[in-house]
């Protein structure tokens, strides 16, 4: 069954916890992590006008900008509120491996069949956790069953920068790919 899955080295660190999205508290962080991304300040900036008049300002400045707004607003809510603004998941794992929809553990921890809720935390900028969902396929691989839409391009973009790497590397020991 894993035959056709093309699987890429990428060590990310992950938390997770038995559950699926049945489970209210895990789906609502779930959301609550989606609309992090998709605060208003994100959805005013991805309109067309201010898109247009953004062109001519500098586009490194304005994302720190943007990065500087929104750690003050998760600062704000951890001074404010009492509700943590991520759940304490109980397990912690290393990915060694990523794949379009499927993702492998470096160690044997997954109960197959078995629902999981996940954050990995990904290298991008800026910094975020990517909440998913996945099931066990065995003990190592888990096939990703819930992930925002952005959050899969984000994902295949990260596959896609690892793989890069991956082939560089190849080349630059005097190996073919």
């Amino acid at each position: 069954m894993m035959d056709g899955i093309r699987f890429v080295p990428a060590v990310l660190h992950m938390v997770y916890e038995e559950g699926t999205s049945e489970n209210a508290s895990f789906l609502q962080e779930y959301y609550a992590l989606m609309q992090l991304n998709d605060d208003p300040l994100g959805v005013w900036l991805k309109s067309s006008k201010i898109r247009k008049a953004a062109e001519e300002s500098d586009p490194v400045l304005l994302t720190l900008l943007i990065e500087l707004h929104r750690k003050i607003e998760t600062l704000t809510h951890l001074v404010t509120s009492k509700t943590p603004l991520v759940l304490e998941l109980k397990e912690s794992a290393m990915l060694s491996d990523i794949a379009h929809g499927y993702l492998r553990l470096s160690e044997a921890v997954l109960t197959p069949q078995k629902g999981y809720y996940a954050r990995i935390a990904m290298p991008t900028f800026p910094q975020r956790s990517m909440p998913l969902f996945f099931e066990a396929v065995d003990a190592f691989v888990g096939k990703i069953v819930l992930m925002h839409e952005d959050d899969e391009q984000e994902w295949s973009a990260y596959m896609t920068a690892c793989e890069r790497a991956m082939i560089r590397q190849m080349k630059g020991n005097g190996s073919e790919y």
